[in-house]
């Protein structure tokens, strides 16, 4: 590979599938069944890699346009942990190529018609902790593997339509009288339809009005508006108690905490809550 036919290529795939090629050459190049385009939507920096488990650093920055990467899917979160490869890449003789990066995008910054993204390489889930947690709250996820609750039961998870919506975080709902109110808190709600389809967000409130439906509030909104009419589901949400394990799932079998544990209160002065005799 010669420096007068080198070039660097990079794609990057969203968790939808949509897959966009970019290079910094001043034609297309192909490789891969993909098409790397010279084009706006993206270029990246200088990259640093270290030669043991160091995290990879560097990163992409880009122009919003139209037909690449939009103001409107990054505000929506649709490029959130996207794929990315980066080659460099002789464009006489596509075969000759080496990968120099592979990772995700990690936090996204977006300012004056352009974004900024950190790039986050394989070696970063090595920086998240390891082990058990000893807690009395669970430390699985609701549905995961450990905690092993179906959550297609038809008891922990609804499908309505959207009746309104109030500073893009209030959604007005029909009722759902079987499920008291507070049942889908700290749950989540998904989009089924509509512009934002496919987004999702976590519900913090949960209230059940006497007369005039279901009102569902959720922590920040969506990025993308939903409409009157657009189809949502939510999901059951767990606040990790063993009471809530035991009682609304009956799951508590699969219960990851340790309910048992004594209060701090008691490890720091164990004389004050046990018997002295």
């Amino acid at each position: 590979m010669t420096t007068t036919t080198f070039c660097r290529a990079w794609s990057i795939r969203r968790a939808d599938g949509l897959t966009l090629g970019f290079t910094d050459h001043d034609v297309t190049v192909r490789f891969g069944g993909l098409s790397y385009r010279p084009d706006h939507g993206m270029t990246a920096r200088a990259l640093v890699q270290g030669s043991g488990l160091s995290v990879d650093n560097s990163e992409a920055e880009g122009a919003l346009s139209d037909d690449a990467i939009t103001e409107r899917d990054l505000l929506a979160g649709r490029w959130d942990n996207a794929e990315l490869k980066m080659w460099e890449v002789d464009w006489s003789d596509p075969a000759r190529r080496r990968l120099v990066f592979a990772g995700r995008l990690g936090e996204i910054a977006r300012s004056r018609g352009a974004f900024r993204a950190e790039l986050r390489g394989l070696s970063e889930p090595l920086n998240a902790a390891q082990g058990r947690v000893f807690h009395p709250r669970c430390s699985a996820r609701l549905g995961d593997g450990a905690c092993k609750v179906d959550l297609a039961g038809t008891a922990l998870r609804i499908e309505r339509q959207v009746l309104a919506i109030e500073d893009e975080v209030r959604l007005r709902l029909a009722e759902f009288p079987d499920h008291s109110g507070g049942w889908f808190e700290r749950g989540t709600l998904l989009v089924l339809d509509g512009p934002a389809e496919g987004l999702g967000g976590a519900i913090k409130n949960d209230l059940a009005i006497a007369g005039a439906g279901r009102e569902i509030e959720l922590w920040q909104q969506l990025g993308t508006s939903l409409r009157a009419g657009d189809t949502v589901r939510l999901t059951a949400g767990c606040d990790k108690r063993a009471e809530t394990c035991r009682m609304k799932f009956a799951n508590f079998l699969n219960f990851r905490g340790f309910p048992h544990l004594p209060s701090e209160d008691w490890l720091m002065a164990p004389q004050a809550g046990g018997n002295r005799g």
